[in-house]
């Protein structure tokens, strides 16, 4: 049996390696650009040139995947990260890097990286089905390496950049790609045809489409967007006022993340663990619920550190329940020959209202002050996460039969 399962967990190691190299990227490179031009603004142009194209290929990529094959797609993406990430510093060195040749680099790695992940969606149920593991453990695992890798990620990046330079981190980065595409090369095996008749456009269509005929999925799709619109108001604009007016202590904004992501990789290991034997909609609903709102409302209710961490820290535990759940329903939604598109949308799609998430906190917070600005925040969360007790979509969360206790 453990040979059986081998595949799944390289999978999820390769995952998250690659999602530490991410989060490394995300301070490095923004740091190289700032340390060698001074200007913030080429710093922003850089962070789109990477982030746009990586969410754009999350929903065009799948009909490529679906031709090439998940395992081909997954090595080859990861393998020309990793040569466009190396080529940074590199370039660097022999003085060659001019600010045009970098957003060319990062805009190609990111949409590379983009094909990378819509191609490892697919391979994690197929692992799941090789292993004998059930659907909620492996979305919990694969979701729990994603977690742990930007947990271990960002802190390591802040290390090298302080000790060996950012180029140095860059290069780093860029080998943490190399060592996803060989593991996954190695170590899991081909999941699918890799055979899909038709075009690009038929097979992109028929991916959006099957979304906005499942009642559910696009229930999710819905909920994930708009309570990631107001995650980001939160943390892009709400914490940092809330430390400087409230608090006077910028390490604060360290505590209450690692607070919030550590209680979320809780949240996930203990869906992994358990959460094939729970009742999904009860546990779902509850955990978008408290997940949600609270750590708004704390943040209007009080002006210290403490009961601040503490409700944020739970959230995140209760709101990390919810992703293995989520990978688990939409692995047996959707059928095998629409994963790689269904899942690069649904994927993509939870990133849509996060540019717009900084724009209304700060909206928010100049119009009616720091307090208002959380209520009404907090009080659109609320009315967002009661949709799971609400519409009748969501009770086909429900498995219909009863599931084993393995």
């Amino acid at each position: 049996m453990t040979e059986r399962r081998a595949p799944l967990f390289s999978l999820v190691l390769a995952c998250g390696v690659s999602v530490a190299g991410t989060a490394m990227s995300a301070l490095a490179i923004p740091w190289l650009v700032l340390s060698t031009t001074g200007s913030a603004g080429r710093t922003g142009v850089v962070g789109f040139a990477e982030m746009a194209p990586y969410v754009l290929l999350q929903v065009l990529a799948g009909p490529v995947v679906d031709r090439i094959g998940a395992k081909r797609g997954c090595v080859l993406g990861n393998a020309v990260a990793c040569v466009l990430v190396c080529a940074i510093p590199v370039f660097h060195a022999a003085g060659g890097l001019s600010f045009g040749v970098l957003v060319v680099l990062v805009a190609v790695g990111g949409a590379v990286r983009g094909m990378a992940d819509t191609a490892t969606g697919p391979l994690v149920p197929a692992m799941a089905k090789l292993g004998g593991v059930p659907l909620e453990r492996a979305a919990g695992l694969y979701s729990g390496a994603g977690r742990t890798g930007l947990l271990l990620g960002t802190p390591l990046a802040g290390v090298l950049v302080a000790g060996a330079g950012a180029p140095a981190t860059v290069l780093v980065d860029g080998i943490t790609f190399g060592v996803a595409a060989v593991a996954v090369m190695v170590l899991v095996p081909a999941a699918g045809s890799g055979e899909r008749p038709g075009g690009f456009l038929a097979g992109l269509g028929e991916g959006l489409r099957f979304i906005g005929t499942d009642r559910l999925l696009l229930g999710i799709v819905v909920l994930v967007a708009a309570t990631n619109l107001l995650d980001q108001a939160l943390l892009s604009v709400l914490v940092p006022v809330w430390i400087r007016d409230r608090l006077h202590d910028p390490a604060s904004v360290g505590f209450l993340g690692g607070a919030s992501n550590i209680g979320a990789l809780l949240g996930v290991l203990l869906a992994a663990w358990i959460g094939h034997r729970l009742p999904r909609r009860a546990i779902f609903s509850l955990g978008y619920l408290l997940g949600g709102a609270p750590p708004f409302l704390a943040m209007a209710a009080f002006g210290t550190l403490a009961p601040v961490l503490v409700i944020t820290g739970l959230a995140g535990l209760a709101g990390g329940v919810n992703n293995p759940i989520i990978g688990a329903v939409s692995y047996e939604r959707i059928p095998e020959h629409l994963q790689a598109r269904v899942l690069g949308a649904i994927k993509a799609s939870a990133w849509t209202g996060i540019p717009f998430g900084s724009l209304l906190g700060g909206a928010l917070t100049a119009g009616t002050g720091l307090t208002l600005a959380l209520l009404a925040c907090g009080a659109a969360m609320l009315v967002v996460t009661l949709a799971p007790f609400v519409f009748p979509a969501w009770r086909q969360l429900d498995r219909p039969g009863v599931t084993s206790s393995r």
